[in-house]
């Protein structure tokens, strides 16, 4: 992650907004303009999720990665943020490639300049929506990995247009509160 072009100054988005400017490196790529990748694309998903050791974290990552092609029909695209170390990360995943690119952001510099949230405690990541997906999770057979970056981070979805204008903005309220795979579907196609 590079700290070079994050924006003046720190503030929620909403929906309606033009988000500021970032640079960032993924797994295969580094120095990306995020305002440079969303013209590629209709509509473009910044999906902040924990870190890769989260067992929440791979199940959302594997259903998003089971539903790809739904995801990214009609022109749309989805980045992964992570606080996990791009090099740890890729030798997680050595063998076991994701077909949508991930972003490495150690230092949580992007999570602070859109100004997602840090639970107080945690007993405060466990809401309705996390608890019901700690079952899911359970039985998926899913496993806590290593612990990265803040243990207390909150996941956020934020959907731009090609003008890196937000058309939906989700600040998730415990460790799992992320829209479905199938939620994400509908918005990326509306």
């Amino acid at each position: 992650m590079s700290s070079t072009g994050i924006g003046k100054h720190m503030s929620k988005v909403n929906v309606g907004d033009v988000v500021d400017n970032f640079i960032f490196d993924t797994l295969d790529d580094s120095g990306l303009n995020m305002h440079d990748v969303v013209k590629q694309h209709r509509k473009t998903a910044f999906i902040f999720l924990r870190y890769y050791g989260c067992p929440l974290c791979q199940m959302d990552m594997h259903e998003m990665a089971k539903s790809y092609s739904a995801l990214t029909d009609d022109d749309a695209y989805i980045y992964v943020v992570l606080q996990s170390d791009k090099e740890k990360l890729k030798e997680r995943l050595e063998g076991h490639a994701l077909p949508y690119p991930i972003i490495c952001d150690p230092t949580q510099a992007l999570y602070k300049q859109l100004e997602i949230d840090v639970a107080e405690d945690k007993a405060k990541l466990l809401d309705a929506k996390t608890a019901l997906k700690i079952g899911k999770m359970k039985l998926g057979g899913y496993q806590h990995g290593e612990y990265e970056g803040e243990e207390l981070q909150l996941p956020a979805t934020f959907i731009l247009d090609k003008d890196a204008k937000a058309s939906y903005v989700y600040y998730g309220k415990g460790a799992g509160d992320t829209p479905s795979v199938n939620k994400l579907i509908s918005l990326l196609h509306e």
